[in-house]
């Protein structure tokens, strides 16, 4: 009985169920698929819109309507990377069964391509949430530190159900050791005993994987706001000039800093939360010595629907130079330490998206497929001088933090 030669059909299946299965962080947020490109193909730099909750305040006490303005906050998602792994083989090895031929080629590809984009996502949506918990050096050993987090999700509304917790190897033997004496159900501790890891517990399931991102923070982690003029202080304000900084540019991205008098206060009745209002850097301009313009995230609003932020006894925050200027800017760790971030979120608060490739010659050596929110493309062409077989297997993907509110980093020892 002749072999029969695997097709490139059975090849991009096979691809997007070994992708399926590697995806740690990427499977556990939310995946859209957009077809709209099913017939062209997608090309980098397409984008898709995601729409945002409309947010109000209510009237008290007064019978008379106060209308309020539709406020439409649109997040854009840009198909911007196409990454893709290659191979080659001859046409011996083209005749192997389909696990063989998965296990010497397909997985090792597929795992490399997907490991690649799991740590640009998970480092991008660690770095765009500001929320934080925990205390910097010191190991997180206890449930305090998820309890914190989890507190914190709750305080910016975030849904209670299919909460994950992506957390680095290390991380999670200190919180295995440090739980074992609590109360548990009998399969959790069974499963602690036996796997060395936390399956689930405070409404979050927590994952293992290696590629949590580590931010390395700058030489300073103290300054102070040095603004003499009212541009940056408008509503939605996302960029302010700091000084009093030992050396500006090594304030990084991902850096998170608290601002002196700026309290959180709860996203609809607006009443005040006990801690500060968090902020991360998205990027730095215009390093000079000591002061630095930082672009930071979220936007501050000090009125309207949309406040976020408000004085330690609640009232609304004097929002220009003269009553900002010289508050002090604390930045959470110490200088040049380096903290792996831990991350509990809700599945929503971060968009995976991915588009449909173009076909490039026919159906018999260009196919695509789509499989949960995935789609993928393999293109094989053949090499008759060397009897070699080429293949490519692409995804062209973007994604985004639209609702960074719902995620909390979890900080604790500083990496070893």
């Amino acid at each position: 009985m002749s072999n029969s030669l695997l097709t490139i059909d059975m090849v991009t299946r096979e691809s997007l169920r070994v992708a399926h299965e590697a995806c740690q962080f990427i499977s556990t947020t939310d995946r859209q698929y957009d077809d709209s490109f099913g017939k062209t193909g997608a090309k980098i730099g397409s984008t898709l819109r995601v729409r945002k909750p409309n947010q109000y305040t209510r009237t008290q006490g007064s019978r008379i309507m106060d209308v309020q303005d539709q406020t439409e906050i649109n997040g854009t998602v840009t198909v911007a990377t196409q990454d893709h792994v290659d191979m080659r083989f001859n046409s011996v090895e083209l005749a192997l069964s389909l696990d063989d031929f998965s296990k010497r080629y397909i997985e090792p590809a597929v795992k490399a391509l997907v490991s690649g984009i799991e740590a640009d996502y998970l480092a991008m949506a660690t770095k765009a949430t500001y929320n934080t918990a925990g205390t910097a050096g010191t190991a997180i050993t206890t449930l305090a530190t998820p309890g914190a987090a989890r507190a914190k999700m709750n305080q910016y509304l975030a849904p209670k159900d299919r909460r994950n917790v992506q957390i680095d190897s290390v991380t999670m033997a200190g919180l295995v050791n440090g739980v074992a004496a609590y109360f548990a159900p009998a399969g959790a501790i069974g499963d602690q005993y036996l796997n060395g890891a936390v399956k689930r517990t405070g409404m979050a399931d927590f994952i293992e994987n290696e590629r949590v991102w580590t931010l390395t923070n700058g030489g300073d982690v103290a300054g102070e706001i040095d603004e003499q003029g009212e541009t940056n202080f408008v509503q939605g304000a996302t960029v302010v000039h700091m000084d009093g900084l030992g050396t500006a540019s090594q304030v990084a991205a991902g850096m998170v800093f608290t601002w002196e008098g700026l309290y959180a206060c709860h996203p609809e009745t607006k009443a005040k939360y006990g801690h500060l209002q968090q902020f991360t850097v998205v990027s730095i301009a215009n390093p000079s010595s000591a002061d630095v313009d930082v672009t930071f995230s979220p936007a501050i609003y000090t009125t309207g629907p949309r406040k976020n932020v408000v004085t330690s006894t609640g009232a609304e925050a004097t929002w220009s130079s003269t009553g900002q200027d010289g508050a002090d800017i604390t930045f959470v760790g110490n200088a040049s330490a380096v903290y792996p971030q831990s991350l509990m979120y809700h599945p929503e608060a971060f968009q995976f998206v991915t588009a449909d490739l173009p076909i490039m010659g026919d159906s018999l050596t260009c196919v695509r497929r789509v499989q949960d929110g995935l789609s993928m493309r393999v293109w094989q062409a053949s090499d008759i001088r060397n009897d070699e077989q080429l293949m490519r297997i692409d995804i062209l993907y973007g994604f985004a933090a639209l609702r960074p509110e719902w995620a909390c980093r979890m900080i604790g020892a500083v990496a070893a």
